[in-house]
């Protein structure tokens, strides 16, 4: 498994499995199907309501904690530094782990709130109760005002990142700044029929003898960027994890960056209204 050494030389895989979505039983079934086919990085968070179920994938997959990552989220609600702190103590609770791997706060909602909110994150990270810290959906702008601020530099930025929006100024500065990008969405979640029928990665699908979510998924990994696809079909969870038997070229990098349209799916990060 590829990893990428985040900041604190913690090593993160570069492919994990999402779980945005995934509820009950299929979430379950989706950790252990994706442990069997050799995941060792799981994605989950408060808000979508299945620590329970990939914990307990966890534990009945028998594989040692210290071989697997696990990242969760702190939900948008829960922001502030003591409410931190608790709704931690709950996600960890009911994932039924001793630490999670990252944390991170799951979408900006303000400046002040921002920095309480990553306090708490900072207090948990020297307890060792979370190995990395950092943030999801945060822009430029959001993590600059961080970086200032903060005691410890986040390690983490997961935010929507696939062919149609590459976010290629955002993951610059992130590079700058020693903070890795992790793509959410990469196969354009529920408008993933727009990836497939995109003539231009069909050709490069082609070229390789993979499929087009092989192509997208793979680009990211080119990219040094962190790739969390999401599944809960057994065949699509193995092939979106067969990625590492071939590479890109240039020409192929240059062709797909060809795609981007610069649309984003799911909301714009200054404007939630949950």
């Amino acid at each position: 498994m590829h990893s990428i050494k985040l900041h604190n030389n913690i090593s993160m895989p570069i492919i994990g499995l999402g779980t945005f979505r995934s509820k009950e039983n299929d979430a379950y079934n989706a950790v252990k199907v994706a442990l069997e086919q050799g995941y060792r990085h799981i994605d989950t968070a408060m808000i979508y309501g299945n620590e329970e179920e990939v914990g307990r994938a966890i534990k009945d997959s028998g594989i040692p904690r210290e071989d697997l990552f696990i990242t969760t989220k702190l939900w948008n609600t829960d922001q502030g530094y003591e409410s931190t702190l608790e709704a931690f103590n709950k996600s960890l609770d009911q994932l039924g782990l001793d630490y999670v791997d990252l944390y991170l706060i799951h979408w900006f909602k303000g400046y002040d709130k921002a920095l309480d909110t990553y306090r708490a994150f900072e207090k948990l990270y020297k307890e060792g109760k979370i190995k990395a810290i950092g943030v999801s959906n945060f822009n430029v702008h959001h993590l600059m005002y961080l970086l200032e601020h903060a005691e410890i530099p986040p390690m983490v930025n997961q935010v929507e990142t696939h062919v149609g929006l590459q976010n290629h100024f955002l993951h610059d500065y992130c590079k700058k700044n020693n903070i890795q990008l992790e793509a959410y969405a990469p196969l354009m979640s529920h408008r993933i029929k727009e990836l497939l029928s995109n003539d231009t990665m069909a050709k490069v699908a082609k070229k390789h003898n993979k499929t087009i979510p092989q192509i997208a998924i793979r680009w990211l990994i080119e990219r040094d960027i962190v790739v969390i696809p999401k599944s809960i079909t057994p065949e699509r969870i193995a092939q979106n994890f067969n990625v590492f038997d071939f590479q890109l070229d240039e020409e192929d990098m240059k062709t797909i960056r060809s795609v981007n349209d610069g649309k984003k799916i799911f909301t714009e990060f200054d404007n939630v209204d949950y």
